[in-house]
């Protein structure tokens, strides 16, 4: 499997949707300091909103195959400038978050990724499932066994 760090801003969903990927029960996290997991590391997001701070999200980059940029669908403006991943050694993908809340502009989310430079982009609610597999699979490589194909279920399955 693929490394993948996640980076947003403070409330975009990062520790919840590294829950959702870990399979684990969602509950309320607020991530302090870098987080390493066997194959996700989870940024606080005063990394990403402070400029002397994101200068570390550049190193621990390096530890990481994908780079994941969330923006939570309800944004009013979005972090990442024009262009942001064309200095990026990693793969950058897009994630949008929060996709079920009322006033949700999905459209512009996916609109302000593209402008960063996000080719692949993903859509998720981490709270129901929805769209975790498909990242899951991004981040697969061959002869990966996802823990719940091993138990001969779908993703659904294994959540409940």
């Amino acid at each position: 499997m693929k490394k993948i760090m996640l980076v947003g801003r403070t409330g975009s969903g990062k520790t919840t949707l590294t829950q959702a990927l870990r399979g684990e029960k969602i509950q309320y996290h607020k991530t302090q300091y870098v987080n390493h997991y066997d194959v996700i590391i989870d940024t606080p997001g005063e990394y990403a909103e402070n400029r002397t701070l994101a200068r570390a999200l550049v190193l621990y980059g390096y530890e990481a195959d994908v780079v994941g940029l969330l923006l939570n669908a309800t944004e009013k403006y979005s972090l990442y400038s024009p262009n942001f991943v064309a200095a990026a050694t990693r793969e950058v993908i897009g994630i949008v978050t929060q996709i079920d809340v009322k006033g949700a502009r999905t459209d512009l989310a996916e609109n302000w990724l593209k402008l960063a430079g996000c080719k692949t982009i993903f859509y998720v609610n981490s709270i129901t499932g929805e769209g975790v597999p498909d990242i899951l699979n991004h981040l697969r490589e061959p002869g990966d066994i996802l823990p719940w194909e091993e138990k001969g279920l779908n993703f659904a399955e294994n959540r409940s």
